[in-house]
């Protein structure tokens, strides 16, 4: 649409701003439809009451002619391609941005006028504006409009410029305060995004926390779309030396959006709250560097979503065909991959090698086998993101079941589809997902109705393998070949929930989230040093009696998660010597104990 637009744009600036003017007729220049050649020139610029459709609920009642562009009166100011523009930004930019731009762009058109004198607007309005806003252009493809150009059209504070924007912002103030105390202080608009829709909230979100927050592409999908992430952090773009870093992964399969959508929201909510003051999400940003990538697999979701929208038409609806459609439909990504049988298989390598006493279960290579596969480009920039950075917890959202699993999700024995297969850590895999699921408003509640399992006795958490056993998938991959330990949240029945369910649904899952974020300070934390006080990367921290050791990060500082208890700790390099450290961790505990290595060559 955009694009007719532009050549409609085009024409216009062709066929009335360089065609030759008009002669006045009686009346029309009251009217301020034209302006005799006299009275252009020869007659001092004086105040005019400002009558612009699109800028009559302007803070101010009077403008001047010519304006900033040249335009010489109403009419032309009304004719030019300018004028037009604004009239359809709104759509053009769906809804984002709006009234600002509108209002910006009045303000050059029509600026106010004192004492017979044009006032320019501000130029730090303008960049503000434009720093929150070239996302949504740059969305659609669009340049900033040249109009608002603010080194050219706009002035400084000295100058005595006026704010277009004022008084759109004390409106803005005054219903914030408004607000009782029972309402949401931050304002979340709860209805499904597209995937265009997706990224331009998530980048303005980043542009409107820009001191806690980014946003960087991992990769792209298989149909080209951006694998979007959001950080937030309090020095957002780097590792810092002994915080944690967390993932939020959502829509690995396309048709299950609870996840995506959720994800998108909490963005939304760290950042506003952030802003508002809020002391534990402060708190949460400043100690912990999280990635949430929303969607995983949006080309899937793009399938899904076109479903939804058929079975709204009452001739390709069929009930029947649509709620089978809905459970497999855009699961997979464009090449027909699930992608949580995609990455790969190093549970069998663990399994097979586990009884021999000096094979290590950690940071297992991904055999070159693995590569003669078909391998999808969402799987390779997943991995390649887990790879580049010291992740240390992360969750996956998913949909169908009302519960969460851990590790493994492949069967120790490969003709058990359902058989209780433990990792090494198989206490601490239980406490993140009970660290969710008791903070979720009713998914470890015994009288909860699931979705066909029952999950009963253990209240709403289980292991991978009990419940269905799988290869190829992206926790089991997690834990194997990284220090990060990754649970998989089932967030409900309904794959694809209406939207009338996103809010109740966030307000199930908000504390969960927020629970898991702040469990991600839990354990033991430090750094492993030589004796000239350099750290030591990829050095090892071990736990007697568990058979999976963490390796340090660039600058030697790691992370182990472990429950409260007793545990003796050894930290190992090569070519460095063998420390030993006996670690008591008090249940009380509320944040991870330090305990750092010194090591001798």
């Amino acid at each position: 649409m955009y694009l007719e637009v532009l050549a409609l744009l085009f024409f216009l600036e062709r066929c009335c701003l360089s065609a030759p003017q008009q002669p006045c007729h009686p009346g029309d220049e009251f009217l301020g439809r034209c302006s005799s050649s006299r009275s252009a020139h020869d007659e001092t610029p004086t105040c005019t009451e400002l009558n612009l459709g699109y800028c009559n609920d302007l803070e101010y009642s009077t403008t001047i002619f010519p304006n900033i562009l040249g335009h010489r009166s109403r009419y032309e100011a009304e004719s030019g391609a300018e004028y037009l523009l604004l009239s359809v930004i709104h759509g053009l930019l769906n809804g984002e941005c709006s009234p600002e731009i509108r209002l910006l762009g009045c303000s050059v058109l029509a600026s106010p006028c004192r004492d017979n004198k044009l006032v320019k607007p501000c130029r730090s309005t303008c960049e503000a504006l434009r720093k929150g806003c070239i996302h949504a252009f740059e969305a659609i493809e669009m340049a900033w409009p040249y109009f608002l150009d603010c080194d050219r059209f706009f002035a400084g504070n000295e100058e005595g410029c006026f704010d277009p924007l004022a008084g759109l912002k004390a409106r803005q103030e005054v219903a914030l305060s408004s607000l009782s105390p029972e309402e949401p202080s931050t304002i979340i608009q709860f209805t499904y995004a597209s995937n265009a829709q997706m990224y331009s909230l998530l980048k303005r979100t980043a542009a409107k926390c820009s001191h806690i927050s980014h946003v960087y592409s991992i990769g792209r999908s298989t149909e080209g779309r951006d694998l979007l992430v959001i950080e937030f952090t309090d020095n957002p773009g780097q590792h810092e030396l002994l915080e944690p870093e967390i993932k939020l992964v959502g829509n690995m399969h396309g048709n299950e959006v609870l996840g995506r959508q959720l994800l998108i929201y909490l963005a939304q909510y760290l950042c506003s709250e952030y802003m508002l003051g809020n002391q534990r999400i402060q708190s949460i940003i400043n100690n912990t560097r999280i990635h949430i990538l929303a969607s995983m697999n949006p080309d899937g979701y793009e399938l899904a979503a076109s479903e939804v929208e058929d079975s709204n038409d009452q001739e390709l609806s069929n009930q029947e065909g649509h709620l089978l459609n809905g459970w497999i439909s855009g699961r997979a990504n464009a090449q027909n991959l699930d992608l949580n049988r995609n990455f790969p298989d190093l549970t069998s390598l663990f399994y097979r090698n586990r009884r021999s006493r000096h094979y290590r279960i950690d940071h297992i290579p991904i055999p070159d086998t693995y590569w003669f596969g078909k391998v999808a480009p969402e799987t390779y920039a997943v991995m390649k993101w887990i790879r580049s950075l010291p992740f240390v917890q992360s969750a996956s959202l998913h949909g169908g079941e009302l519960v969460v699993s851990y590790p493994f999700d492949f069967s120790r024995h490969p003709h058990e589809e359902k058989m209780f297969s433990p990792t090494p850590d198989e206490q601490i895999f239980k406490q993140l997902a009970r660290t969710y699921a008791d903070a979720h408003a009713t998914m470890s509640n015994n009288d909860t109705d699931r979705c066909g399992a029952s999950f009963y006795r253990t209240r709403g958490i289980i292991n991978g393998a009990l419940w269905y056993s799988f290869a190829g998938g992206m926790s089991d991959f997690n834990y194997l070949h990284t220090n990060c330990m990754e649970i998989t949240v089932e967030l409900g029945c309904d794959k694809f929930p209406s939207e009338a369910e996103l809010y109740p649904e966030w307000k199930r899952n908000k504390e969960a989230l927020l629970s898991f974020l702040e469990s991600v300070h839990r354990g033991i934390k430090g750094v492993v040093k030589d004796t000239d006080g350099n750290g030591i990367k990829g050095a090892t921290v071990s736990v007697r009696g568990v058979r999976k050791d963490v390796t340090t990060a660039e600058d030697g500082d790691y992370w182990r998660l472990l429950n409260p208890g007793t545990y003796i700790l050894t930290a190992t390099a090569k070519g460095f010597s063998r420390v030993s450290k006996r670690v008591f961790l008090p249940h009380n505990m509320i944040k991870a104990g330090r305990v750092d290595f010194v090591l001798e060559k």
